[in-house]
């Protein structure tokens, strides 16, 4: 399984491939001014910059901006860009609205921390650039419904960085489930136990590093010292930035159990776990967790933990659609089915592993241009999708944090006042949630 570590570690390793790679005169040669694609990253630390490598496996982008807090995540990725094109982006921006302002950037990447992402991606729409928006869309429901609007206000095309919206054993995973062959689907048992994930210990609070603009970095969030557990990966961790594994992986899981399943909106919603590995670090995120969604005849069970492997059916993540004739179980590997026996007898014919080929990433981005150049708004994770499926993470982190079982009516809980005010986030000044 290729973790979020070794898949941004990897793709520092293509970029240094000098040989294999053309320089950015001959990538571009023969692409009209008009069919090319200016791109623009904000936040090209991690995840930022490894979305932003397979746009560069296309002729017709450049890589015209980027834009970080950090300058030496700038200075470092403006010379990774030159190793893959053979020239650094004409523009390097340590404030991001001067990406935004920028009219030659046709696209933005949005690849900060959660609690970046509506005020971002939002401006890019304003400004008219079409936006590959890194996931969880938003980090709350409010921000989630302000960028579809956005996003419908000012046609722009986005795409959310669930690239397994666009990974073939996925979608034939899907087809199989919807088949019927299953039988009645009873429970969709979706799991992440990620022993790469260490617990964080705590630390100091400290000076800010040199060449970094940290009141930019938190930005909306409360001020805080600088805290490096705080900062670059481990941000994760912290509710005022994000919403810990629930929203790192669970919108990419989650989000096949709905497609799979063929429903959206549940009845209700309840979660129990906490630091139970780990009490003692430095994570405000529970280390584990499980969530129960009801739906009419069946469950969707949320499963996870950091620092242990063993998830279930032998695996460290993935989905197990437990059906009468057999458990379809599925992951970043491939897919397979695992007939029910009683009493001896096998319900249905097993299915062998079908592994996948490992190319949704690049599928991803290659849709994403393809719907740009034709205007058309239904990527294969468009803004509808992607703030469903962070919605549905954020109400499971909501009822973990409330204790309570909480019935869910698809825009807010109706069992608890209380609930409801984790709805809308609350900005600090002079950050404003965007209005549309």
């Amino acid at each position: 399984m290729t973790t979020r570590r070794v898949f941004i570690k990897n793709a520092a390793l293509t970029t240094a491939a000098l040989g294999v790679v053309p320089t950015l005169s001959s990538a571009l040669t023969g692409c009209a001014p008009s069919d090319r694609i200016n791109v623009g990253v904000i936040g090209c630390n991690g995840q930022g910059y490894a979305d932003l490598v397979p746009f560069l496996d296309h002729k017709n982008v450049e890589c015209l901006a980027l834009a970080d807090v950090d300058e030496n995540v700038l200075n470092r990725r403006a010379t990774d860009v030159e190793k893959i094109r053979g020239k650094k982006p004409a523009n390097l921006y340590k404030d991001w609205r001067k990406l935004i302002d920028n009219k030659d950037i046709n696209v933005v990447i949005v690849g900060t921390p959660d609690h970046w992402h509506c005020i971002q991606m939002v401006a890019a729409c304003e400004a008219g650039k079409d936006v590959y928006c890194e996931k969880p869309l938003g980090r709350t429901i409010e921000e989630c419904n302000l960028m579809v609007s956005a996003a419908k206000k000012y046609k722009t095309v986005v795409q959310v960085g669930q690239w397994q919206r666009s990974d073939k054993h996925w979608q034939d995973a899907v087809n199989f489930i919807q088949s019927g062959k299953l039988g009645k689907i009873r429970l969709v048992r979706v799991f992440s136990y990620q022993g790469w994930c260490p617990s964080i210990p705590v630390q100091p609070d400290e000076a800010v590093p040199a060449g970094v603009d940290y009141d930019m970095w938190l930005g909306p969030a409360p001020n805080r010292p600088f805290n490096r557990n705080r900062f670059h990966f481990t941000f994760r961790w912290f509710w005022d930035y994000a919403g810990g594994l629930m929203t790192d992986w669970g919108v990419h899981l989650l989000d096949y159990a709905l497609y799979g399943m063929n429903v959206t909106t549940p009845k209700s919603v309840m979660a129990m776990g906490g630091k139970y590995g780990y009490p003692a670090d430095a994570c405000e995120t529970p280390d584990s967790l499980q969530t129960i969604y009801e739906f009419d005849g069946f469950n969707v069970l949320w499963d996870h933990a950091i620092g242990i492997n063993d998830g279930a059916y032998g695996r460290n993540h993935g989905l197990g659609f437990v059906g009468e004739n057999g458990t379809l179980v599925v992951d970043r590997d491939g897919w397979e089915v695992i007939p029910e026996k009683v009493n001896g007898k096998e319900r249905m014919q097993a299915v062998p592993l079908a592994q996948g080929d490992g190319k949704g990433l690049n599928n991803h981005v290659r849709n994403f241009l393809t719907c740009i150049q034709s205007r058309n708004p239904n990527t294969n994770a468009s803004v509808e999708i992607g703030a469903h499926i962070a919605k549905f993470s954020a109400i499971g982190n909501i009822a973990y944090r409330s204790g309570k079982k909480l019935v869910w009516d698809g825009t807010k809980f109706t069992n608890d006042v209380d609930a409801n005010s984790y709805l809308v986030p609350t900005y600090r000044g002079p950050w404003k949630l965007p209005k549309v």
